[in-house]
């Protein structure tokens, strides 16, 4: 299963009071692909999440990023430098896919543990990616129904 771009991101969030990295990898369409804390900002940390991102899902066609020089080394090191794309506003839809998450993160009143950090941010991408539809696509009607289907999907499979 070979997604042909993913969208390739990284924001901070503090636990008690330190910072923290999650990483992100977005397809085109807007799935969460891959979610991934770290302490740093460094080619280590890009390099493990690239690593993870491509093992699961396969080797993309073009990568997008920010400026972060990170994914550069990280992405030479994997001999892919040539295929990275990266400007000023062409990563906006991985920026976008982090708003979703920073309104539960400030419902919550924010992290506590790195690993509950990444509980939650693995599950909130896999039901964000259940529930997500491109709204400006459909009719109210269609989306509607459609998010109809997916509760009810959502709720049978964990029907008791």
């Amino acid at each position: 299963m070979s997604l042909w771009l993913w969208h390739l991101d990284e924001m901070y969030a503090k636990i008690n009071d330190k910072t923290h990295y999650l990483w992100r990898a977005v397809d085109h369409e807007l799935v969460v692909l891959e979610s991934f804390v770290r302490k740093t900002r460094d080619r280590k940390a890009a390099l493990l999440f690239i690593k993870k991102a491509m093992r699961r899902y396969g080797r993309p066609q073009e990568i997008v990023t920010d400026r972060l020089r990170s994914y550069d080394a990280a992405l030479k090191d994997l001999g892919r430098g040539d295929d990275r794309e990266m400007g000023r506003w062409v990563n906006n839809r991985a920026e976008k896919s982090h708003l979703p998450f920073r309104r539960r993160e400030r419902a919550m009143l924010r992290f506590r543990q790195m690993r509950s950090l990444q509980k939650f941010a693995s599950v909130h991408g896999s039901i964000y990616n259940h529930f997500n539809q491109e709204r400006a696509l459909y009719s109210r009607e269609n989306f509607k129904a459609n998010h109809a289907a997916a509760l009810i999907e959502w709720r049978a499979l964990f029907a008791a």
